[in-house]
């Protein structure tokens, strides 16, 4: 009789090596005494609902991904808007900043920042 086969879990949110390194300089910098970093989703937006990325502490009830050294956070209503989503962190002519590439959302806005399901 042979073992079960184990299939390796795709983790809630991937988040790229850029975005890693720039969350590190600025937690760093800037968390104080915050534990993690949340991701979250907010109502607003021009396309209904828009990312949220801050410093902040676990809370009961968050989903919890560690990736090299930093502690992503998500409340279980974001968690549902954010599933299968990468963070990444670009650098270019049009300036830099962390971009969610979301594969949940049906339509986005022209800056990217807000979404829809």
């Amino acid at each position: 009789m042979s073992a079960p086969e184990t299939l390796e879990q795709k983790p809630l949110v991937q988040v790229t090596d850029a975005a890693v390194a720039e969350l590190r300089r600025l937690m760093a910098r800037d968390a104080g005494d915050k534990q993690g970093v949340r991701l979250g989703v907010k109502g607003g937006g021009c396309s209904g609902l828009s990312y949220r990325l801050d410093f902040d502490d676990p809370r009961d009830g968050d989903h919890r991904i560690e990736r090299d050294g930093v502690l992503f956070l998500m409340d279980r209503k974001s968690a549902i808007y954010l599933k299968g989503i990468v963070l990444d962190y670009k650098e270019g002519l049009r300036g830099k900043g962390f971009v969610f590439a979301n594969p949940n959302a049906t339509s986005t806005c022209g800056c990217g920042e807000s979404f829809t399901v």
